[in-house]
């Protein structure tokens, strides 16, 4: 019995052990699972700053297409196209407008044309005093190359604008006064008295009067600038009619290049612009001249050179060849030529005789002899004919 209850003490024991064998599985298998929570927790967090890794690629590789297909600002486009107003009229182009202007041609590579400007300034300023009987004060404020429909488009308004033609050119020019120097025309001619600034009458056309003032003043300019384009060029600028509306002062295509001159005329606190506009068609016949650095450029001539040369081109030695007939005859003839055949000439004694340098004919005489040589007596001088 007692080894029974021994045997069953054991069993009792040995199911003990058991029980706190698998309650410490359980345990174990709790703690993992524990552990696994905390696992779980920094694998979510892991997972987490993962995630918002690959959602910030995410957005990184959308941003892109994003910032490819966003829509430009207008100060995107104006930089893009050339128009960007920080630039100014009279800054460089960029963009696409700088491609549209490339062609015009930079009055810049007109040399003489400043030239000429500056001598239209220095005698408006002497004219303008006659003209006025006034102290008048003429400056050139710039020079600009646009293109003719432009400059349409930038003319304050109102204005008048007087068409005149280039005569020996044959071709028009514009001159554009704007309404300051207008009413400061009619206001010294007519007796204004000094000090007080001209009246400007806006929403009214221009009367008779201020029209046969204007295009007295007219006159005067024009007068003006054919003399200063007497040294390089004669031309005579001929008045031709006066419009009020650009558009019908259009004297050239749109598209066409043109070269602006503006002009000031201050008259004590009056005064007002004045701007010459020539096309480029205008001045093509005198384009040559306008590209010369200087007054009389020879484009590298020297005048020294050229006296030298001129004289030891008489001292030059040229072979002379008589000749005292000619004649045409078949190619297959002149090849059956052999030493000893014989050819008869159609030339006397007293045929004329034609010397030549080259193939060129100079002169025409008749052989004779003197003292022990063959001599030509020159009787006609050929005025260069080629052969």
């Amino acid at each position: 019995m007692a080894m029974e209850d021994g045997g069953e003490s054991r069993t009792g024991d040995d199911e003990d052990a058991l029980m706190k064998e698998w309650a410490a599985m359980a345990g174990g298998d709790d703690a993992a699972a524990g552990g696994g929570d905390a696992g779980g927790g920094e694998g979510d967090a892991v997972a987490a700053e993962w995630e918002a890794m690959l959602g910030g690629s995410d957005d990184g590789g959308d941003a892109q297409p994003k910032d490819a297909a966003r829509v430009l600002n207008q100060d995107e486009i104006d930089s893009l196209l050339g128009f960007d107003s920080d630039s100014g009229g009279g800054g460089e182009r960029s963009g696409i407008q700088a491609i549209l202007n490339s062609a015009l041609v930079s009055y810049e590579r007109l040399p003489m044309l400043e030239v000429v400007f500056d001598r239209l300034v220095r005698m408006m300023s002497t004219s303008m005093r006659n003209f006025t009987q006034d102290n008048v004060e003429v400056s050139l404020d710039n020079i600009l190359s646009l293109r003719f429909g432009d400059y349409l488009n930038s003319i304050p308004l109102p204005a008048m604008l007087a068409v005149f033609k280039a005569e020996e050119w044959d071709n028009f020019g514009l001159l554009t006064v704007d309404s300051s120097l207008i009413y400061s025309i009619v206001d010294v001619l007519l007796g204004g008295r000094r000090g007080t600034a001209a009246m400007r009458i806006e929403g009214r056309p221009y009367t008779t009067i201020e029209r046969n003032l204007v295009e007295r003043l007219v006159h005067v300019v024009l007068s003006d600038l054919s003399a200063a384009f007497d040294p390089l060029s004669p031309v005579t600028f001929r008045f031709d009619r006066l419009e009020t509306n650009p558009r019908f002062a259009t004297i050239s295509r749109p598209s066409n290049a043109a070269i602006v001159a503006k002009l000031r005329i201050d008259m004590d606190d009056r005064g007002g612009r004045l701007e010459l506009l020539l096309p480029y068609a205008t001045l093509e016949p005198v384009r040559e001249l306008l590209l010369q650095m200087f007054m009389g450029e020879k484009f590298g001539r020297d005048s020294i050179w050229e006296t030298h040369l001129a004289e030891e081109l008489w001292l030059t030695e040229v072979q002379l060849k008589a000749v005292l007939d000619e004649q045409i005859m078949p190619l297959g003839e002149v090849l059956n030529w052999r030493p000893g055949s014989k050819y008869s000439l159609n030339a006397t004694a007293d045929s004329a005789v034609e010397l030549r340098c080259g193939d060129f004919s100079m002169f025409r005489g008749r052989m004779g002899r003197k003292r022990q040589h063959i001599a030509i007596k020159v009787d006609e001088k050929l005025i260069g004919e080629k052969m």
